[in-house]
């Protein structure tokens, strides 16, 4: 446990992590928040990002000939990643069975700012690694949209990925404190966010009055 701790970052005084299918906006909803609460309050944290990092990274040592790989690419929203997707969430899963908080771990290490927004949960074992270390300051959202918005954005239906647990693992048997629906017909994004940002200003708030008597 001590040594968990020293690879952390400051503790957090609110942690909001978010999950829901791909292209339902969670990125989306994650920036905007952070822009309204501003990046001295609080960071993105995803969880895939220290997942690709580690996969392209096992790639060099394993497969010689892929030393090519772009990391930006498979860390951004383009179609670069999409051709590594499956076999990632493969390895992903691996390492994830010889440790659940492997990713957790490396995402949050050095974060500092008071309010954590984790943007990309996709498993049980996600939560349960937020709700373990830090089971005052967790929050859960799930973010939704239908088939119908979700391929207007760009997303269709792939066998190995949408019917994995990396997509599914979150779908049911998870009481969230937050439900956004992210649809143009749908209550607008300011109406759904004002609870969740009320919460998380005087979480930024608090921490400022520690930071200021210290």
């Amino acid at each position: 446990m001590e040594e968990v701790m020293e690879d952390r970052g400051s503790e957090p005084k609110l942690i909001l992590v978010f999950s829901g299918k791909r292209k339902s906006g969670k990125d989306y909803v994650t920036d905007l928040i952070q822009e309204r609460l501003g990046c001295e309050a609080c960071c993105v944290l995803r969880l895939s990002g220290p997942l690709k990092q580690q996969y392209a990274q096992s790639l060099v040592l394993v497969v010689p000939q892929e030393h090519g790989l772009d990391l930006d690419q498979l860390l951004g929203p383009g179609p670069y990643k999409e051709q590594y997707r499956a076999d990632m969430i493969r390895w992903g899963e691996t390492r994830r069975n010889q440790d659940p908080g492997f990713f957790c771990r490396l995402a949050t290490k050095e974060a500092r700012q008071p309010v954590w927004l984790v943007s990309d949960a996709r498993r049980l074992s996600d939560l349960q690694w937020f709700w373990s270390e830090f089971p005052q300051q967790t929050r859960s959202i799930r973010v939704q949209s239908s088939e119908k918005t979700r391929t207007q954005r760009g997303w269709s239906f792939t066998a190995g990925v949408d019917d994995a647990e990396s997509e599914c693992g979150l779908d049911s048997g998870v009481e969230c404190d937050w439900i956004i629906t992210n649809e143009a017909d749908a209550p607008s994004l300011d109406e759904q966010l004002q609870p969740i940002l009320k919460l998380a200003e005087e979480a930024a708030s608090s921490s400022s009055i520690v930071t200021a008597d210290q």
